[in-house]
């Protein structure tokens, strides 16, 4: 431990997870939203033994485990249910220091850790009371040890390997995407290598065991409930076709929701941006070919196998899906601001040769800094700030509905006793009697779709909007309007 303390490189690591806790702290107990309160009705409330019965796409398992014991032990709140995302949102920057610095070595590492500590994303996925961060710091270690592994074969690295498998797709099933990527690459390799080695080589019977020591440990763990994930991941589907937000299926919005949620609405200038980005991580990926030629590899392939797999489901292409590569794409991104760099200082002599990068680093750090105060404007959904305004505002003749999918979680968990909207039938016989009606929207972008006399009246004026409550969520403004 002492090393901490001397080394003048972990002494600086030390500081930026200091200063990562600190961030992810701060607000940490605001209201949940939508996703958050499903958990805690649909599973944190049940006893142990029950948590395990069905599959729900909205489940993260092996995270809930550990949410409901930390409410347990600290008591039901939001910052103990999502107390595990934040430890391993932390976590999460230390592993991906020892992944960069293995890579593309320690300066490198000390900057992608930085940029971690400030990435909006990184903070708000580090207070969302979810399995994503935990799902990034198992694919990380995972990554450590593949690489190590493809390097040098043991025994050893490939059995943590096995557990950073296991228990990365015991948090959610999208794991399976990481290390099925990897897996291929290994598969890649060792087709072409066998004649060479032959089968029984280390290089290829150590990550045979590996795999199937995760994939047994997997399915043990999925086992209670293994009909269920075939019966779910069969009619996800039906679902989605019949969705009235089809973009959510579209891979291009995926990416340009991913930068609008960072960088806010830019309209056109979102996609130079992504271009720009998108060049970058590419330069950065040429550049890291030499210190680690598979390390690139695997998350472009991750990335395609991912969307490729959801769109054979027939699932929503959410960017969160996609939350495990920000650390791997921050490096690379890192590194080809790096490489640009260097290229800017070979054309533009004038410069001052060591000065060039650090100016880059504090801009990337001031960038991250403003994007990150977001963060701290607003919760994520407010959905409790509209039961609060409603329970103090507004007498008791009037009638409040809740509308959508949100409806029911108002009075399930906030005892609000509010009447339910979910079709335009309801909106109509809600609206036929005389007096004032207040009606609660959440999720406003998909629920006009659904209910377009609703967004028609609203536009007219028939339809009073009262109250807004912002969120940092995609499409997370939570409305009350009011009909007199």
């Amino acid at each position: 431990m002492t090393r901490w303390f001397s080394d003048r490189d972990h002494q600086i690591l030390a500081a930026i997870l200091m200063l990562a806790l600190g961030l992810r702290l701060w607000g940490l107990n605001a209201p949940l939203w939508y996703d958050e309160i499903t958990t805690v009705e649909t599973h944190l409330r049940l006893p142990w033994d029950e948590m395990m019965t069905s599959y729900s796409m909205n489940h993260h398992y092996f995270y809930s485990l550990q949410a409901k014991l930390s409410a347990t032990i600290f008591g039901e709140s939001a910052w103990s249910v999502r107390l595990p995302a934040m430890l391993f949102g932390v976590g999460s920057i230390a592993a991906m220091w020892v992944l960069a610095k293995r890579v593309a070595g320690v300066k490198l590492a000390h900057v992608t850790a930085l940029l971690l500590a400030l990435s909006f994303h990184h903070i708000w996925f580090s207070q969302n009371a979810r399995g994503y961060t935990e799902l990034a710091f198992w694919s990380t270690c995972g990554m450590i040890f593949f690489l190590e592994g493809m390097r040098h074969p043991t025994l050893k690295t490939w059995l943590a390997y096995a557990a950073c498998l296991a228990l990365a797709v015991a948090t959610h099933l999208t794991g399976f995407f990481f290390f099925a990527a990897q897996g291929l690459i290994w598969l890649f390799i060792s087709l072409m290598t066998v004649q060479r080695v032959g089968p029984m080589h280390e290089s290829i019977k150590l990550p045979i065991i590996g795999y199937v020591v995760g994939g047994m440990a997997t399915l043990a763990f999925y086992a209670p409930i293994l009909s269920s994930v075939f019966e779910v991941a069969s009619t996800v589907s039906e679902t989605s076709q019949v969705d009235v937000m089809q973009e959510y299926q579209n891979p291009i919005w995926a990416v340009l929701e991913a930068f609008r949620t960072i960088l806010g609405s830019l309209g056109p200038f979102i996609g130079v941006i992504a271009v720009v980005v998108i060049a970058l991580s590419l330069v950065g990926a040429l550049q890291l070919r030499k210190q680690s030629r598979l390390f690139a590899p695997v998350i472009g392939l991750h990335i395609a196998l991912t969307m490729a797999l959801l769109l054979m489901l027939g699932m929503r292409i959410w960017p969160r899906f996609f939350f495990i590569d920000i650390g791997f794409l921050m490096l690379l991104i890192v590194v080809g601001v790096h490489a640009a760099c260097r290229w800017m200082r070979g054309v533009a002599t004038f410069l001052p040769a060591k000065t060039v990068f650090p100016a880059a680093v504090a801009a990337m750090t001031l960038l991250s800094v403003g994007l990150a105060t977001r963060n701290y404007t607003a919760p994520k959904q407010n959905l409790s700030g509209a039961v609060d305004y409603l329970s103090t505002e507004v007498g008791y003749e009037a009638r409040v509905y809740g509308i959508g999918v949100a409806g029911p979680l108002y009075n399930s968990f906030y005892d609000a006793d509010w009447s339910l909207i979910e079709t335009e039938e309801d909106l109509n016989d809600a609206l036929k009697a005389p007096g004032p009606v207040y009606l609660v929207i959440a999720f406003p972008g998909r629920y006009f779709r659904v209910l377009p006399s609703m967004d028609a009246m609203a536009d007219a004026g028939s339809l009073e909007l009262v109250k807004r409550f912002p969120g940092t969520l995609g499409d997370g403004n939570v409305l009350i309007f009011k009909r007199g």
